[in-house]
């Protein structure tokens, strides 16, 4: 049901050798560019007749516009059922008591006498958040988008989501209901790459935006490089992944149904376990066949996930050897089920999101820990971080120089100005002093023209 990689005995190897000894999806964006490309450029020129007839030849479902309505929105929350809506609201509680307090201030430093740099952080004024709406429906990627772009300050938010042709064209009503909770009343049945074109481009329905941000598929992620410079995006999301750093003491039990929680999502989902346990190992192994029998998806997406070449039970000669192999992987999940799990977890470098002890499961963390689950994938977690209040602000610096603040240092400017054979840079600053006025203030006078 899944393979086995068996790192043990000898030294391991370092960097990319390391890395390419480790399970991975094939994903390959560059390939998909060329697809989406004639879909961006159709919505770019015919707007939201475009995405209509994209939706249509992708989604199964022509629609008459591509913004959802009001009422429905409205609708959609009635409607709701009352456990979920509970579990949603406690879901945006949790969340936003963790992103509020990624807020960033405005900070002065005093570098000299007179001189002064200022960090303020605005925020991107309009953004686009992307709700996957295919082989299940994620209400909790709208929380997880939602909130810290709402925490950050941004004015404009509007979500898009795939027309579902079992409720009329519309997203899912449970989308529609967690939009409702939020306060978002800007929704569009768009999906796939002609969504993000919407967002990039503009049409007669939906204003363009600065930032796109959350998961998609592979066409989703090729048209976020493609477009990328005239939006920002967040990253090209892959197929999920976790990752288990575990020894003797993890539950075989906690283990394999965590392996099996993610194999659920897509059939290229990761699920990879590092281990110095042979026996737990085998143990979970053995656990995986009557939990994987019990559960549902288990033909169109367990399986062939748990099988495929992105998912194995990788062994390790020791813990230590363990934090090399999930640090080279840089996993977009990582679980934490060791002896001292807290001090292990403190040790990892290369992580979306790190889970300590067995407490911790990462199905925790995709609803309700108050922590972000859009996360990078594909080992970019090694430079990437996940979705923040941060990704939807600016630093700002501004500069207030006095007078003789700037004569003090005009000197260096000049002379790392001629340098770099730029002298019209330092003759930028000569310019505001007469001949001789620098004397005073750092010895230095201003050369003859």
């Amino acid at each position: 049901m899944i393979s086995r990689i068996d790192l043990r005995g000898d030294a391991l190897p370092e960097g990319g050798a390391l890395r390419d000894l480790l399970p991975r999806a094939e994903f390959d964006v560059e390939a998909a560019l060329e697809t989406v490309r004639p879909i961006c450029e159709d919505v770019r020129h015919r707007g939201s007749a475009a995405v209509i007839e994209w939706g249509e030849k992708f989604d199964g479902v022509r629609i008459e516009s591509i913004r959802v309505p009001a009422e429905a929105l409205t609708k959609a929350l009635q409607e709701l059922d009352p456990a979920v809506r509970a579990a949603l609201e406690e879901s945006i509680r949790r969340a936003r008591l963790v992103h509020r307090e990624q807020r960033r201030t405005t900070h002065t430093t005093q570098v000299v006498p007179g001189g002064t740099v200022t960090e303020k952080w605005v925020p991107v004024e309009r953004v686009g958040l992307y709700v996957p709406g295919g082989r299940s429906v994620y209400p909790s990627s709208v929380v997880m988008n939602v909130v810290p772009a709402q925490e950050a300050g941004v004015e404009g938010v509007a979500v898009a989501s795939p027309p579902q042709k079992d409720f009329g064209g519309l997203p899912h009503p449970t989308i529609l209901a967690a939009c409702a909770l939020l306060g978002v009343d800007e929704v569009y049945a768009a999906g796939g790459a002609q969504a993000v074109a919407m967002f990039a481009y503009g049409t007669e329905d939906c204003s363009p935006v600065n930032l796109v941000t959350g998961p998609g598929n592979i066409y989703v992620a090729a048209a976020k490089r493609l477009l990328k410079g005239r939006i920002g995006i967040d990253a090209e999301a892959g197929p999920t992944e976790i990752a288990i750093l575990a020894d003797a003491t993890a539950d075989p039990v906690h283990v394999a149904a965590d392996l099996i929680s993610q194999a659920e999502h897509d059939p290229m989902a990761a699920a990879v376990l590092v281990t110095d346990s042979a026996e737990l190992a085998a143990a979970t192994e053995a656990e995986l066949v009557p939990q994987v029998a019990a559960t549902k998806h288990i033909k169109d997406r367990i399986e062939p996930a748990l099988a495929g070449r992105q998912s194995a039970i990788v062994l390790v000669s020791s813990i230590e050897d363990g934090l090399t192999v999930v640090d080279a992987y840089g996993a977009e999940h990582l679980e934490i089920q060791t002896a001292d799990a807290a001090a292990v977890a403190d040790r990892v470098r290369n992580a979306g999101a790190i889970f300590v002890g067995p407490w911790s499961p990462v199905s925790l963390g995709d609803y309700c820990a108050g922590s972000n689950h859009v996360l990078p994938t594909g080992g970019c977690a090694c430079h990437s971080s996940g979705l923040s209040v941060q990704s939807f602000l600016r630093g700002i610096h501004i500069v207030d120089y006095t007078r003789d603040a700037l004569a003090e240092v005009t000197h260096h400017v000049v002379n790392l100005a001629e340098a770099e054979d730029l002298p019209a840079h330092g003759a930028a600053l000569k310019a505001r002093f007469a001949e001789g006025e620098l004397d005073e203030h750092s010895g230095w006078k201003v050369p003859q023209q």
